[in-house]
């Protein structure tokens, strides 16, 4: 156990490292806060389909040579974000189907856009890499690491401040209505900050993986507590936690870092479901 923690005091000697857990770290935070909503309020899609969505973004600034994606990649999915909330709620089109032709176009014209202006020796390598996540939080600079913490500080105050509402919204919207709460603007708040955990969960877990990121914490944490406050904070608590654990072993084991983190918050989940039955006995 000693030769362990040593191994891991001598692995935050590493710059990369303390910047992968500070990321992970504020991502994990973020994406746990928003997914009891998104769960509640059966969203959770969404952020599957912006996560195609930020694909696309990236394979754009990729071939247009930009030294940072990041800003590209935010703006491309803060707006279809917005176009999917206000097209689901207008067209012809339902919400649904509206999200699964974003999603596979975002993702099949990124990946062509790739392969056509891409000058990269190794693409699959870095499509994978995008895909699930498997280098990308290991080599972030420190501009990078800056701009994940500044907008992850917006998503926690945001939240935060209008917690009440959120949780309004979350449970009935007609009665928010009815009370005066503009259950359309929230959502839209909502879908933004969803657009902006998307982006910055990319670097973690990669594209294809977010959803897991956003959803297990929550649903193992209602395996336990039946609050919307209690169900929060376990799920803060869980997925950052389980970001933790995921990150440190794929540095000392060599394992992917996104796949490592959905691992752990399987096994998670697990456990949150055999004490939530046992617990359950009990209090029956």
């Amino acid at each position: 156990m000693s030769e362990l923690f040593n191994t891991i005091v001598s692995y935050l000697q590493f710059p990369f490292v303390r910047y992968a857990l500070i990321v992970g770290v504020l991502i994990a935070l973020c994406s746990s806060l928003l997914g009891v909503t998104l769960v509640l309020k059966r969203f959770s899609f969404i952020g599957d389909g912006l996560s195609h969505v930020a694909f696309g973004g990236m394979a754009i600034a990729a071939v247009l040579k930009f030294s940072n994606d990041m800003p590209l990649t935010l703006a491309v999915t803060v707006i279809c974000a917005v176009l999917l909330l206000k097209g689901s709620q207008n067209a012809k089109i339902k919400g649904d189907a509206a999200i699964a032709m974003v999603s596979v176009g975002s993702l099949a014209i990124g990946y062509l856009l790739l392969n056509i202006f891409s000058t990269s020796g190794n693409l699959s390598g870095d499509v994978c890499s995008t895909l699930f996540g498997s280098t990308s939080i290991l080599t972030l600079t420190p501009t990078e690491v800056y701009l994940c913490e500044a907008l992850s500080v917006v998503v926690i105050v945001v939240f935060l401040l209008l917690y009440n509402r959120i949780f309004a919204v979350t449970f009935d919207e007609d009665f928010a209505n009815a009370t005066g709460t503009k259950a359309g603007i929230y959502n839209l708040i909502i879908a933004i900050i969803i657009a902006v955990i998307i982006v910055l969960a990319m670097n973690l877990v990669g594209s294809l993986l977010i959803s897991a990121l956003v959803i297990f914490p929550s649903l193992s944490a209602m395996r336990l507590f039946k609050s919307f406050k209690g169900v929060t904070i376990c799920s803060a608590v869980l997925s950052v936690t389980t970001a933790l654990i995921g990150i440190f072993v794929s540095i000392i084991a060599g394992t992917p870092v996104g796949s490592t983190i959905v691992a752990a918050q399987i096994i998670a989940f697990i456990i949150c479901y055999i004490l939530g039955i046992i617990l359950g006995g009990r209090r029956k």
